[in-house]
């Protein structure tokens, strides 16, 4: 498939979930606290979760599109609340996130907290409205998925880990449980969250599970050799900023020549996972995958 078929289809599928984020982050929130909301999440990132979200949907003929939309905007609301939160002074201190001040910067610390728990409850708003658009089973099932992927078994969980090891050393094993935990798992929910939207069968499902896992780390792995390799004005974030903290990350563990390798040994096993799935419309995960660890920002 060709990339420009791919750059139509996610520019079409982000300017939805772009319309649907301005609809549902309230400006209207008390005290300032939509602003900070809204400064947060909208008109930045990547997408590259909404992306899995609707990818996984429409790679096994999800036909609600509704409950796929809601789905991608929810991933995209808790991780961008779990950004303003590691951003702030108490996690790693960062002033500068997708090319602007951080919120807290903007907002005060005390606002940019409200911020993100305003936001990660939104998320489950989002994923529960109160009409019949999104069948009370499918809701229950996207809200389990994206509970288990932010809390303590996952993205909340891997932060815990990364604070308790900054100046320790670590062996590649116990640096990869810790980044499936904060990074991997929010990203493998995401297809799988796409994927409870349809009906696959519990082959396609593992498959794309496996998929999911592979590319979350490779996400990771990648996310560290930028951090060597970029300039600041390039990541729209600190770049340094691990070894500064000395953090362990997959190229201080590794090596940068081992680590690119990596990447590319995980991007094989995503597609691997991706073909043994038996989807005949898999196509822009296929995309995704290799978009991940190509990326230079």
């Amino acid at each position: 498939m060709k990339r420009d078929e791919f750059d139509t289809w996610s520019r079409d599928r982000l300017e939805q979930v772009e319309a649907a984020l301005e609809r549902w982050v309230p400006a209207l929130a008390p005290a300032g606290l939509g602003d900070a909301m809204r400064y947060g999440v909208l008109d930045g990132g990547k997408r590259l979760r909404p992306l899995l979200v609707l990818s996984a949907a429409e790679a096994v003929g999800a036909t609600d599109s509704e409950a796929a939309l809601r789905a991608a905007c929810s991933v995209e609301l808790i991780h961008a609340y779990s950004l303003i939160h590691d951003d702030m002074p108490c996690m790693d201190d960062d002033v500068l996130r997708r090319g602007k001040p951080t919120v807290h910067v903007k907002f005060g610390q005390a606002q940019a907290m409200l911020a993100g728990d305003a936001m990660q409850a939104l998320a489950f708003e989002v994923l529960t409205p109160e009409d019949d658009s999104v069948p009370l089973a499918l809701q229950a099932r996207l809200c389990g998925l994206l509970a288990r992927a932010a809390g303590q078994d996952g993205m909340a969980g891997g932060q815990a880990i990364d604070l308790a090891s900054i100046g320790r050393p670590l062996d590649e094993q116990s640096l990869s449980d810790m980044h499936r935990r904060k990074t991997g798992a929010l990203l493998q929910a995401s297809v799988m969250m796409g994927a409870a939207c349809g009906d696959a069968s519990p082959q396609a499902r593992q498959a794309l599970s496996e998929y999911g896992a592979a590319l979350g780390l490779a996400f990771q792995v990648v996310d560290d050799i930028l951090d060597v390799t970029q300039a600041s004005s390039t990541l729209g974030k600190t770049a340094g900023k691990d070894a500064d903290q000395n953090k362990p990350t997959y190229v201080t563990v590794l090596g940068l020549s081992a680590a690119q390798r990596r990447a590319q040994t995980l991007r094989e096993q995503a597609q691997a996972a991706l073909a043994r799935s038996g989807l005949p419309d898999a196509a822009w995960l296929s995309v995704l995958a290799d978009k991940v660890v190509e990326r230079d920002c």
